[in-house]
């Protein structure tokens, strides 16, 4: 029985899955196509890794920063101006650490 994915995978999975016998069918996708496959991917393992006992989040965070390093080096960002605009937000706004909630404003 054929079962629909329509998503990016990674490299080996074609490998993996005709190794195991089973047909499949993959195509290349445009550089277009493959960044909004990735920002796709990124919503995917996101929700995977808010969702994740504590078991199986260090896997889910793995994956989610495989997907954010592919959309940095498609996009020809430098993980060091990531982690300047991270700094630029933190003397801005702040980090986490407090564990501050906002219930509300007026």
């Amino acid at each position: 029985m054929r079962q629909e994915y329509n998503k990016l995978v990674r490299n080996r999975i074609p490998d993996i899955i005709h190794n195991s016998g089973i047909e499949y069918k993959t195509i290349t996708l445009s550089e277009i196509e493959y960044q909004q496959a990735l920002r796709n991917k990124l919503i995917e393992e996101a929700q995977e890794a808010a969702t994740a006992n504590k078991a199986d989040l260090v896997t889910e965070l793995a994956d989610l920063l495989e997907v954010v390093d592919a959309l940095l080096k498609s996009y020809d960002i430098s993980h060091n101006k990531v982690r300047l605009e991270q700094d630029n937000k933190r003397a801005t706004k702040g980090d986490f650490d407090n564990k501050t909630m906002l219930l509300w404003t007026e």
